[in-house]
């Protein structure tokens, strides 16, 4: 048994050690430490913790820092619409935690509250207790107030108490005097009563902002920093599956996390776009990308075509990547499938039908009509209604011409695939409704290019939007999408904001008065450049003239073809003549909608119809209808160079009888002496001329001077500088007319020389350089009268023609030749030149190397740059086999021109002509 004095020292004790067992039974057992990663901060004093991912969506946990408290945040209750203001620093708070912590690894110890539910902690920057403590850094910089629990006092609420002591003194965040209060309170607006004014207010310019939620990957509540506007914005291109009522969509959950996880409070811009009722359309700027092209790129969106349309620049990004993730079938493309062609097969095109049209005559000889898939040409101007409530149009309205931009686009077809050979892939089928028939929808390609394509790249068509799961488009749906975002960014075609073409074409065709007027400069032209526009009969045709930027009548000049049937007033409808629809049919096959070469000899003695030569790559169309027998020649042609050639082709078609001729019965009527001569062989003449090539012209007609005539042209030039030092001329003093030989100063070296005046648009003027060959606009005041004694000297630059070749129409190919030309001839170095015919008075001729004794256009054609015409000139037939063989090589062995294949598909059967 004890005594009385020890269960006194026992009790004393136990009164000692009741303090620190009280403490000990406060504390709860040390906790694990964990760390995770910061996903939002709450409030000054709260953060949500993310787990570490494993397949899903982390978890999350929402942690309040342990013996600290901070200014509570202003919010608004969504119920009832009642909003509280911040406190004081609660903003400075939040956004010093949200600067150190977004984003971040942290580690945390979890302390739980005897009291409520909540989870309370202590977080360390980094993976370990080794970093800051974020409480402790909060209370130093005076924006969170230490709890005053004196029951339990720890170790770590001391240390803050020390702190927060220290940082009153120090006069530090909350505990600053030197502003007021009211100055750290923000004003934040939940509410915009004109949502488009706000648009406009920012003016499509980039404004700093936060995400504050993310209600789904493609609608987030972002705050507006510059006003702290609170708003719901919607993300422009794009949509990403939500959630609804009865569950969310398919990977919607890791659409918002993608967002969450890269966006939730981080420092971005946005540009407001538009506005939608109370939410706002806009782009995400991000420093590392665009939200939206990365949503599209995991699979995780859609893009979406109204929306699509707010966004200014770089939509074509967005396409290409949903595209990139089609192809890998991520995500909602999991199951994508892409469409397949339902036919596809190549041919010849024939006709250019409209600016998303085109006639394509396939192997077995049969056309079919495609139109290019989603595409849209240029729209007709909307006209206002009546009274009757219509809407009219003037008599003479001509859609191609009258149309902004579709002359165009014609013209970017017709060039780029008339006669050649195109594959086409039928994508859908549109059936037939209202007064539109069906149309079969392609893709047509020409080598490696989609024309749908380069036509929408270009601005000359507009791509067709559809209802999002209409499959019923074009194979090569996004990649036109892109291009079309291209050229809205490059103003193109459609897409300028000025310039818009007009063409004032003038249809002289059936108006004689206005088509005598151009008679005259069209008879002076000699060859002028010409569009076949329609064909009426073998030898009737309609063409446009760019130089004189009218529609014209043309008939062919020397020959008489079969009639077509028509309607004659009084007597009705004329039956065709045999053959008449087999000369029409072979006209359009020979010119149709293919530049061509006219000769302008007269003119109706009754009509507006222009009578001369038409020809393409140098084969003259009216001994192209003799030939074949479609044609005879005419008794009322005059004697000229043609005519011998067109009695020779007669012959041969008699001789076959062919067509016209099959029932024909002759009369012999032509001269023993004649026949006789047309059998004579007519041997090529040599006499070659020493030149240098001192201009090429676009269409690979060369001028050349002889070298003989050097000195001549030296001595001319130096006296009349002379002349013209002694008697300067006055500038501006000389008045130009068209037709004139003046002298101007050449603006590379501000010499003067001889010209001839060609055109004149107020100051400027259009002259030709007579002895050098080449032209230039140059103002008035550069030019003057020639000095007496000056214009007797013929001009020492000849035109000429290269013989067998022409240039290939496609206009890069046609550039490439001519440079190739230029690089071989115009170096100042002589050359051998032959003339070997004439046509119109030109010299059609051949080059060759002094040194090497090489034909230079020929090794042109070996290099793939020229092709072989079908002219025939029978004393050249050895020389056009040689060129012949050239160009076989180089179609063989697949050289420029060539790469792709055979660019000739329109061979001699078809024309009925050799090559």
């Amino acid at each position: 048994m004890s005594t009385p004095k020890q269960e006194q020292q026992q009790q004393q004790q136990q009164q000692q050690q009741q303090p620190q067992q009280l403490q000990q039974a406060a504390q709860p057992p040390p906790a694990k430490p964990c760390y995770g990663i910061v996903k939002q901060i709450n409030s000054g004093d709260s953060i949500t913790i993310r787990g570490q991912p494993k397949g899903g969506p982390p978890p999350e946990k929402t942690l309040i820092l342990s013996n600290v408290m901070a200014p509570k945040l202003g919010r608004r209750t969504v119920n009832t619409n009642v909003e509280t203001k911040d406190e004081p620093y609660a903003w400075e708070a939040r956004e010093f935690l949200r600067k150190k912590l977004i984003g971040q690894e942290i580690s945390f110890i979890e302390e739980k509250s005897p009291n409520n539910n909540r989870t309370y902690g202590r977080v360390w920057l980094g993976k370990d207790q080794t970093g800051p403590s974020v409480t402790e850094l909060l209370v130093a910089e005076g924006l969170v107030t230490v709890k005053r629990d004196t029951r339990v006092p720890t170790p770590e609420l001391t240390k803050l108490q020390e702190l927060e002591a220290a940082t009153k003194a120090a006069g530090k965040g909350m505990w600053s005097k030197a502003t007021p209060l009211s100055q750290h309170i923000r004003d934040v607006k939940y509410t915009v009563e004109n949502p488009m004014s706000l648009v406009d207010k920012y003016g499509g310019k980039p404004i700093k902002a936060l995400i504050e939620h993310v209600r789904d990957g493609s609608t987030v509540k972002a705050l507006l920093l510059a006003d702290f506007y609170h708003i719901t914005l919607t993300i422009s291109g794009i949509r990403c599956p939500g959630f609804k009522q009865d569950g969310p969509e398919s990977f919607a959950d890791q659409a918002r996390y993608f967002v969450e996880s890269r966006l939730l409070q981080r420092d971005i811009e946005v540009i407001l776009e538009s506005a939608n009722n109370t939410q706002f359309i806009g782009s995400i700027l991000h420093p590392k990308g665009n939200i939206a092209e990365a949503l599209l790129a995991e699979g995780f969106a859609r893009c979406i075509d109204w929306s699509m349309n707010h966004i200014k620049t770089d939509k074509h990004k967005l396409y290409l990547a949903e595209k990139a993730a089609k192809d890998k079938r991520l995500h909602l493309w999991k199951d994508y499938v892409p469409a397949r062609p339902s036919e596809e097969f190549t041919g010849t095109v024939n006709e250019i039908v409209s600016a998303d049209a085109i006639i394509v005559r396939m192997a077995n000889g049969e056309t079919k009509k495609v139109f290019l898939s989603s595409i849209r040409p240029p729209p007709r101007e909307k006209r206002p209604p009546n009274e009757d409530g219509k809407v009219t149009r003037a008599k003479d309205f001509r859609p191609l011409y009258d149309v902004p931009w579709m002359f165009e686009a014609r013209e970017f077809l017709r060039k780029k695939l008339i006669g050649k050979q195109v594959k086409v892939v039928v994508d859908y089928v549109q059936p037939a409704r209202d007064n539109f028939s069906k149309k079969t929808c392609c893709t047509v390609s020409i080598g490696k290019i989609n024309v749908a394509e380069a036509m929408v790249s270009k601005g000359f068509a507009t791509v067709v939007r559809y209802r999002q799961n209409d499959d019923q488009r074009s194979s090569y749906y996004n990649d036109l999408l892109v291009a079309e975002s291209k050229a809205e960014k490059s103003q193109n075609g459609l897409h300028a904001k000025k310039d818009v073409p007009l063409q004032r074409i003038r249809d002289v065709s059936t108006d004689p008065a206005a088509a005598k007027s151009h008679l005259q400069s069209l008879k002076r032209a000699r060859e002028i450049k010409g569009v076949v526009e329609f064909v009426t009969s073998g030898s009737r045709l309609k063409l446009f003239v760019p130089k004189e930027y009218c529609l014209i009548t043309f008939l062919l000049a020397g020959v008489k073809c079969p009639r077509t049937a028509r309607m004659t007033p009084g007597v009705g409808i004329t039956e065709a003549e045999p053959y008449a629809e087999e000369a029409l049919m072979f006209t359009r096959k020979f010119c149709f909608q293919k530049d061509v070469d006219i000769q302008v000899e007269n003119m109706e003695s009754k009509g507006s119809g222009f009578i001369g030569w038409l020809f393409i790559d140098g084969v003259n169309l009216s001994v192209a209808l003799v030939e074949e027998g479609l044609a005879e020649v005419s008794n009322f042609i005059e004697q000229g160079e043609h005519l011998k050639t067109l009695k020779a082709a007669e012959e041969r078609a008699k001789t076959k009888k062919l067509n016209i001729w099959k029932d024909r019965v002759e009369i012999e009527v032509e001269p023993e002496k004649e026949r006789e001569e047309e059998r004579t062989p007519v041997e090529r003449k040599i006499d070659y001329q020493e030149v240098v090539v001192s201009e090429v012209t676009d269409d690979l007609h060369v001028y050349t001077q002889r070298v003989d005539q050097k000195t001549a042209l030296e001595g001319l030039l130096s006296c009349l500088r002379q002349a013209i030092a002694a008697n300067p001329p006055l500038a501006g003093a000389y008045t130009p007319k068209r037709g004139d030989l003046a002298i101007c100063k050449f603006t590379e070296d501000n010499e003067w020389y001889r010209v001839k005046v060609e055109k004149i648009s107020g100051p400027n003027i259009s002259v030709f350089y007579i002895d050098y060959g080449n032209r230039e606009v140059i103002n008035v005041t550069r030019l003057a009268a020639m000095p007496v004694g000056f214009a007797a000297d013929k001009p020492y630059a000849t035109e000429n023609m290269l013989a067998i070749v022409a240039v290939p129409k496609d206009e890069d190919d046609k550039q490439a030749a001519v440079q190739a030309f230029i690089d071989d001839t115009v170096t100042g170095k002589p050359l051998l030149l032959n003339v070997e015919y004439k046509i119109s008075g030109i010299p059609v001729i051949t080059l060759v190397d002094p040194t090497s004794k090489e034909d230079i256009v020929k090794g042109l054609v070996a290099d793939g740059y020229l092709i072989c015409t079908r002219y025939k000139e029978r004393k050249l037939k050895d020389l056009r086999e040689e060129y012949r063989k050239a160009e076989k090589e180089a179609r063989d062995k697949h050289r420029n021109i060539w790469q792709y294949g055979d660019i000739t598909e329109d061979d001699a059967k078809e024309f009925g002509i050799g090559r």
